[in-house]
């Protein structure tokens, strides 16, 4: 989908014009897919904006670079405040953030030591990135997910993206709403760009990193919702059969929220929605807006500027 343009830009330090926050054609991470980043929401709450969760996405971009020793030239509390100067910037009463960090022009070829690394911040207003309106379609995608001894799963890193923009690919090319991708083992992973859910006899169930999926945000947050509406959680391997045979399925990511799943691989499940996805989605929009007081500490909030 089009990103609808802002203002400006955090660039290694400053704010710049949208048009301005410009890169060299022979920027290394441009050739070998070596940065990090990070997707975050600004959510709308009765005391004006706030970004969700902004200290875990910081503290998983810092563990990122750490992974690919990429060198972040900016300390967690230096982004922290750009991520809000950023935010009043645009004037968002809610928005997309995309912190991304990656080796940039200096030196080409495959040793990533001469490459001075170069940090971004954008922000747009973008909605949610599968509001279908509806329980996806999903299919089992023929790529499989990369094996964690190929690349670390932990790391929220921009070159393995591509494994997920071919799924993606596949799926939407055969008419399906997103691509589920299985682990090497055959196990489940995740989705392309979001975290996989299943519901069965009232017990909750997401894949974990040792099967390729993201530890995701959003992800660690439904768990955490679930276990305080006293819902049993479980992160195991999940077998596609599994999925086919649950009660209910979800998606989460910070871009999609939380999502319900209608049908797998044209294998309808018993409901579009089912009665714990309504009730975490409903936990999740009372957290990310600030109207539960028990999650206002996952809140940042931004001051006009």
């Amino acid at each position: 989908m089009a990103i609808p343009e802002s203002s400006v830009i955090w660039f290694d330090g400053a704010l710049v014009p949208w048009q301005e926050a410009r890169v060299h054609v022979l920027t290394h991470a441009l050739h070998y897919g070596t940065g990090v980043l990070e997707g975050t929401r600004v959510f709308e709450t009765a005391d004006g904006p706030a970004v969700f969760r902004l200290a875990e996405h910081l503290a998983r971009l810092e563990r990122s670079a750490h992974m690919l020793r990429i060198e972040l030239t900016y300390s967690r509390e230096e982004l922290a405040a750009a991520t809000v100067a950023l935010v009043a910037a645009n004037g968002h009463r809610s928005c997309y953030l995309r912190h991304l960090a990656f080796l940039g022009y200096g030196s080409m070829g495959l040793d990533m030591r001469h490459s001075p690394t170069s940090v971004s911040i954008a922000s747009w207003e973008w909605p949610a990135y599968l509001a279908a309106g509806r329980g996806l379609r999903l299919m089992t995608s023929s790529w499989r997910r990369t094996d964690p001894n190929a690349v670390p799963p932990a790391a929220k890193a921009t070159g393995p993206y591509l494994n997920s923009a071919l799924a993606r690919r596949e799926a939407t090319d055969a008419g399906f709403d997103e691509a589920l991708l299985l682990a090497p083992d055959g196990t489940v992973s995740e989705c392309s760009s979001e975290n996989v859910f299943a519901v069965r006899g009232g017990v909750l169930r997401t894949t974990p990193a040792s099967a390729g999926a993201l530890e995701g945000i959003t992800q660690d947050t439904l768990l955490t919702l679930a276990r305080d509406l006293g819902v049993e959680v479980r992160v195991e391997n999940l077998l596609r059969s599994d999925l086919y045979a649950a009660d209910e399925v979800f998606l989460s990511g910070t871009a999609a929220g939380v999502v319900p799943v209608a049908s797998l691989d044209n294998r309808e499940l018993p409901s579009s929605e089912g009665e714990l996805t309504k009730r975490l989605a409903e936990a999740y929009r009372g957290a990310v807006s600030g109207a539960d007081p028990r999650y206002r500490h996952w809140l940042t909030p931004v001051h006009s500027a």
